[in-house]
């Protein structure tokens, strides 16, 4: 059992606190939140130590590690106060809203040797991807030519006033940095980095945010691989992924979960049909969190990590400048 302290106990922290137990390995000691109602429920349910004080809480005697299930605007803070501190990091996703900040989470990884894992999904245990992967890899789609995803709800009319997620620099790209990021996270373990960005967006649609309403984001990946994300906050569910290849095309609904192909004839239109997924993973949902442990346990590398975090946001940062200049951005290689 590892010992670790949280903060961000309420909402969907409630939810990663119900992972942490189901893994069997984690033991919440030491719990923090900003509301004091929030604090003490969560302390009572996991018989941990409450602390207001974030700094106060790194020092509880026996901690390991930290989970940090707040807004992204505050994790580059203090998932470094908490590997200075000499605890390892899980830290939610998106990672943080600015290259800065990506630059100094992974100038301060390196200094303390510490393991940071990331709240993104778990790719190789998601059935969705692993068929598109399995598709991909035995030729079923035959060239993969390009792909479209759409990433879309309507939370941006729920923002109030002030609401980080309403300023232009705490949630950059609007819905393409809260969900266009697990996006990304997928397109880039399906398809390699992204190293090229155009973009425009649209700011007019909810005149209650700075951010962007609408995104529409043209990607070219290390392969040469050509794709579109759209992300759109201001309109109903619509989260799908759409395969174009020479022998076929794979279509998904991400939020359905379900899944057809449509192989390429000669002539007649072609019909979509249904395609039964591989079986679930029943470790999938936390699976991030079990090779987080097994990293700190062992020393493997684990997935998703730091870097995997940094390559869904960087491409975010490059769209926003797209749009703004009208011009292609250029990812740093490796990026």
């Amino acid at each position: 059992m590892m010992q670790v302290g949280m903060i961000g106990v309420a909402n969907f922290g409630a939810h990663r606190r119900h992972l942490l137990r189901q893994t069997g390995l984690f033991r919440i000691a030491a719990v923090c939140d900003r509301k004091p109602e929030w604090l003490a429920q969560a302390a009572q349910e996991e018989s941990a130590q409450p602390y207001p004080d974030f700094a106060a809480m790194l020092k509880h005697p026996g901690l390991e590690g930290v989970v940090i299930s707040t807004g992204a605007d505050s994790h580059a803070a203090l998932s470094i106060a908490a590997m200075r501190a000499g605890l390892h990091v899980f830290v939610e996703k998106p990672l943080c809203p600015s290259v800065a900040e990506v630059n100094e989470l992974r100038r301060v990884q390196r200094e303390t040797g510490k393991v940071v894992g990331l709240g993104h999904n778990h790719c190789a245990s998601d059935n969705l991807l692993q068929l598109a992967h399995d598709y991909i890899a035995a030729g079923k789609l035959g060239v993969v030519a390009a792909y479209e995803e759409n990433s879309s709800h309507s939370g941006g009319l729920e923002i109030k006033p002030g609401d980080w997620r309403g300023l232009a620099d705490k949630n950059p790209g609007g819905m393409l940095f809260q969900c266009g990021v697990h996006a990304l996270h997928g397109l880039n373990w399906l398809f390699g980095p992204v190293t090229a960005v155009q973009a425009m967006m649209r700011y007019d649609a909810n005149p209650v945010t700075q951010t962007a309403d609408v995104a529409n984001v043209l990607l070219r990946h290390a392969s040469g691989l050509v794709g579109t994300l759209n992300c759109y906050h201001v309109t109903a569910y619509c989260h799908e992924l759409r395969i174009f290849g020479t022998k076929g095309n794979l279509y998904l609904n991400t939020f359905e979960r379900k899944a057809w192909f449509q192989e390429r004839l000669r002539g007649p239109q072609e019909p979509r049909v249904p395609v039964e997924l591989p079986a679930s993973d029943p470790q999938h949902e936390f699976k991030n969190l079990l090779e987080w442990h097994e990293a700190i346990r062992t020393g493997k590398p684990n997935y998703p990590a730091l870097e995997d975090g940094a390559r869904a946001v960087l491409p975010v940062f490059a769209a926003e400048l797209a749009a703004k200049e009208g011009r292609e951005v250029h990812l740093p290689e490796g990026a």
